[in-house]
């Protein structure tokens, strides 16, 4: 019986013994070891509720961020920090593109963008791959994981993250950024935040079934006219990573990545090293050069 994938109906009044997967009835999906599990977040449902950002912080045991909004827009959080794993993004859009006021509200969420962000837990890692104790790890769904008692502080996967997401805490001294709800996903249970989503903005399953249901979504957004919208961090698709082969929490915008605070084109820093060697000989070999000839000319 194909049902939505966050409801199960059921014949029975009352569940039959224990829910060995409560995930199954919540997001419609088995979590089991070896797969690769993600969130694909669709930016035109979002209502900037932040119920995603409470339930991260409750479920994770986060402090509260400074009780003040931060004059830009409806936000009290700004970003992503080590305290802030999920982050609802408001970008009003007040002017046309000429510079006038608009005049013209635009279909759906009027002129109003919002999504969810949170940490893309990349395929390849840069922090992982810049991490130089093993204290970042890929887990057995295929998400990447801080160790705690093994981070010693040294910040080397705050620069390497392209989306600026890991933050050193500054009571710790240790990196924190969001687990993808790692012990939620060994007892069967979707992460918090997907299930707190009212809208379904946030959805969590295995990712091959991810890509499907979000091209299917582009398709569908194109036939109600909104030829605008695409996938960001998905492969083969027109805002497909440069570097990066996948994002196991991907997107659906209807703007330029940059209007949402994310970069064009990410890439692993790992890849500019060989570059950036090669530019630095090529110019100290200049210098000794031009130093030859101003020596040989006196």
């Amino acid at each position: 019986m194909s049902v939505h994938p966050r409801v199960r109906e059921h014949t029975e009044s009352l569940l039959p013994g224990v829910i060995p997967q409560e995930a199954e009835l919540t997001a419609g999906t088995t979590i089991e070891p070896g797969r690769s599990y993600g969130f694909f977040t669709d930016t035109t449902l979002c209502i900037g509720c932040k119920a995603c950002e409470v339930a991260c912080k409750e479920w994770n045991e986060l402090p509260a961020e400074e009780f003040k909004l931060t004059g830009q827009s409806y936000d009290n959080t700004g970003a992503l920090s080590a305290t802030t794993w999920r982050h609802v993004t408001f970008v009003e859009k007040i002017s046309e593109t000429n510079g006038a006021r608009a005049t013209d509200l635009q279909p759906f969420q009027s002129n109003w963008l919002m999504m969810s962000d949170v940490c893309k837990h990349c395929s390849p890692a840069p922090c992982l791959e810049s991490c130089p104790t093993g204290a970042l790890f890929r887990t057995e769904f295929d998400t990447v994981v801080v160790q705690q008692d093994i981070c010693n502080g040294c910040g080397y996967c705050v620069p390497a993250c392209p989306f600026g997401v890991v933050e050193l805490n500054v009571p710790d001294g240790k990196a924190h950024k969001c687990t993808l709800c790692y012990d939620r996903l060994k007892g069967g249970l979707e992460p918090a935040c997907a299930k707190a989503c009212p809208t379904d903005s946030i959805q969590f399953g295995e990712i091959a079934a991810l890509h499907d249901r979000a091209r299917k979504r582009v398709e569908t957004l194109h036939a109600q006219g909104r030829s605008d919208a695409y996938l960001y961090g998905a492969p083969d698709t027109a805002g497909a990573t440069n570097g990066i082969d996948r994002l196991n929490a991907f997107f659906l915008l209807t703007d330029r990545p940059e209007v949402y605070n994310l970069p064009p084109a990410p890439s692993l820093p790992s890849r500019r090293v060989l570059p950036s060697l090669l530019t630095g000989l090529a110019t100290m070999a200049g210098i000794a050069i031009a130093a030859i000839v101003a020596l040989a000319g006196e």
